[in-house]
């Protein structure tokens, strides 16, 4: 089987996942639809598939899947329309900034028995998953502590910040994923953080560009998350699972892993500038999962319950910082005592 595919969008996030489709012999990329001709000209230009819009592309019974990079508020309805049209989706995080219109929408998903795979590619990341694979076969005991350092290379513009929902819903999520990817257990508390110290336009705009996290789950595991929009040496990008055993960690990647000796020192060349260079195998591996997923008609992982308790976590870490506490998880909207509604999704 060839998975016949629907691009919506094609922005930064849009060719990434066009390339990582192409490149897969058992996918064919056919239509990509932008609300800007020139973004949509482009790309099918680069890839070789044709240009339609949203109606057309929902009505189109040879489509097998779509992949949604389009502006977050439109996620939830468009997940809606194409999980009716009996097509597979993937949809880049998160499927909505509030946590009852992902519940609504997962609803929507589960009862038609939908195929819906959210976008946590650093799961897919081969560093990450070596981690995880020596956590699952034992070598380092329990887990009992995970550190997560995350830095982008500079701050999106204020434009951007003003609709993303925040850095805790558009950055630390990822990182809030991989807490849960490896910590094994669901997060009970979550204590947060968090100032302005790279731009004050940011702080301006209601938003924060510098965090830290504390996780905590019911058994006493907890993990540290540290979040910044700057790092002047490249892009951030490492953990460490300290368990009853041992530890192991992922470090930071370069795009050519060398380290020079002279008269001057000991030099390497310098990180990934972000994650379109970094994440490119986790990229490739996150879309083949979900080709087989939809292959193999079985329910696709990360789901959307994973998309809607990462959501909950980031509401959480706003509530604590505006609270200046520890805040439950269960405080907002109860979303882990809910998981029996989705069916294991």
């Amino acid at each position: 089987m060839t998975v016949r595919f629907a691009l919506l969008g094609a922005g930064r996030i849009g060719k990434v996942h066009a390339k990582a489709i192409s490149a897969n012999a058992s996918a064919t990329l056919v239509v990509v639809a932008d609300a800007f001709p020139k973004a949509a000209a482009d790309l099918a230009a680069a890839y070789g598939c044709a240009i339609s819009t949203i109606d057309a592309i929902e009505a189109d019974k040879s489509i097998d899947a779509v992949v949604i990079c389009t502006p977050t508020d439109t996620h939830a309805d468009l997940i809606e329309r194409f999980t009716k049209a009996g097509k597979a989706i993937f949809c880049e995080k998160p499927i909505d900034l509030d946590v009852e219109r992902v519940k609504a929408c997962l609803k929507v998903v589960d009862s038609v028995g939908g195929t819906l795979m959210v976008g946590f590619n650093r799961r897919f990341d081969p560093h990450f998953m070596a981690v995880r694979d020596v956590i699952a076969n034992g070598e380092i005991g329990d887990v009992e502590m995970v550190q997560i350092t995350s830095r982008d290379p500079g701050a999106p513009p204020v434009d951007y910040i003003k609709r993303s929902g925040g850095i805790f819903r558009d950055m630390t999520i990822h990182d809030f994923d991989m807490a849960r990817f490896l910590l094994g257990e669901e997060i009970d508390t979550v204590t947060a953080y968090a100032s302005n110290l790279v731009d004050p336009a940011i702080g301006a705009a209601g938003d924060y560009d510098s965090v830290s996290v504390i996780l905590t789950t019911a058994t006493g595991k907890h993990a540290t998350i540290s979040n910044s929009r700057r790092a002047t040496y490249g892009y951030d990008q490492r953990i460490e699972v300290h368990g009853s055993k041992g530890a192991v960690s992922a470090e930071n990647q370069r795009p050519v892993s060398i380290e020079v000796a002279n008269a001057k020192g000991y030099t390497r060349p310098p990180l990934h500038d972000f994650f379109m260079t970094r994440y490119t195998e986790a990229y490739a591996n996150e879309i083949r999962t979900f080709i087989e997923a939809v292959e193999a008609k079985t329910p696709a992982s990360p789901s959307g319950l994973d998309g809607l308790i990462a959501l909950a976590l980031a509401d959480a870490a706003v509530k604590s910082v505006k609270e200046k506490r520890a805040v439950p998880v269960s405080e907002i909207t109860g979303v882990l005592a809910d998981k029996s509604v989705f069916q294991g999704r």
